[in-house]
């Protein structure tokens, strides 16, 4: 073992995936996993294209108005394409976080957490979902307003210096979505 600020960094997260890991085989990661509709297609490497350092452009819905603002993102893959590990930081907000997917290699379902900066506490269940023809849906079942609703993060729009994320939510059990985060990622 080296004293190296990267090696430290990649054994803390290697730490934490075992520990999302954990997690997922004691069943407490699986409540959205139920609203995967497709055929799981995932596979090692899906996240590559990702690994990186980004420029993003936000839109977010608040109260009906879209507020515009930019941040930026580090992002590389581990364990062989098996993880992604995103830093994403908005400056001018001082906010940081990370989103952790993981690909569950027998089921071909990525998982994707998200951890909040201010909390430090990872955030299950995840998100599940994966890859086809080149867009990626991951689903989340949530409660607004004491009523069931599904979260949807979508990534598209891929090129080899360009991608897409975007949440939507229904609540009327996938027939209508109304998108309410949009992220524009430029590589840098």
């Amino acid at each position: 073992m080296t004293n190296d600020p990267t090696d430290l960094q990649r054994r803390t997260l290697l730490q934490v995936v075992a520990g999302v890991a954990a997690l997922s085989q004691c069943g407490l990661a699986t409540a959205s996993a139920a609203l995967v509709k497709s055929a799981p297609t995932g596979a090692t490497g899906d996240f590559d294209f990702l690994s990186g350092n980004w420029k993003i452009q936000h839109r977010q819905l608040k109260d009906k108005t879209w507020d515009v603002f930019d941040g930026e993102a580090t992002v590389f893959g581990i364990l062989g394409g098996v993880a992604s590990v995103e830093e994403l930081r908005i400056p001018a907000r001082k906010f940081s976080g990370m989103g952790l997917r993981l690909l569950d290699v027998e089921r071909k379902l990525w998982a994707d957490y998200w951890v909040n900066s201010k909390r430090g506490v990872l955030n299950p269940p995840p998100s599940w979902g994966g890859f086809t023809k080149g867009v990626g849906i991951w689903d989340s079942a949530d409660v607004d307003d004491g009523k069931p609703i599904i979260v949807r993060g979508v990534w598209d729009q891929i090129t080899p210096n360009s991608c897409r994320w975007y949440q939507a939510v229904s609540r009327d059990d996938g027939k209508t979505w109304e998108e309410n985060w949009i992220m524009q990622w430029r590589r840098v």
